[in-house]
């Protein structure tokens, strides 16, 4: 797991955080199974690998074909997009995300509704009243 993003990976992430493609929630560096994915929408069971230069070596390559069967086997959707494909048009990688989760949408899996704070938060199998 890494603790910072590149440039690429930042330029995805500013657009598709806190909500902001169709109201879609992504998190980071996400922990699935053994794995860590760039960037993974719960709802959707949608991740989205960034692939920079070094996925083109055939020992990368190799894993990543592992990886990315075990996580299709277990029931994610595994987008690839390269960085090549964003640094050219960020716009237009941002488009293809949103076109994979309407195609999520249209196989049932749906956005979450906003949650609102809760008035009463359990403790100990204990209701607060009125924190």
């Amino acid at each position: 797991m890494r603790t910072s993003m590149t440039g690429t990976e930042l330029r995805i992430w500013i657009r598709i955080r806190g909500r902001q493609l169709d109201g879609w929630k992504f998190r980071r560096q996400q922990p699935i199974g053994l794995y860590f994915v760039d960037f993974y929408c719960p709802a959707a069971r949608l991740i989205v690998e960034i692939d920079g230069p070094t996925h083109g070596f055939d020992r990368q390559w190799a894993y990543d074909l592992r990886r990315q069967a075990w996580l299709e086997a277990e029931g994610y959707c595994v987008l690839r997009i390269g960085t090549a494909a964003i640094d050219e048009d960020v716009l237009n990688a941002v488009a293809t995300i949103r076109a994979t989760l309407r195609e999520r949408e249209e196989l049932g899996f749906a956005r979450k509704p906003l949650r609102r704070l809760r008035r009463h938060l359990p403790i100990n199998g204990e209701e607060l009243a009125n924190p």
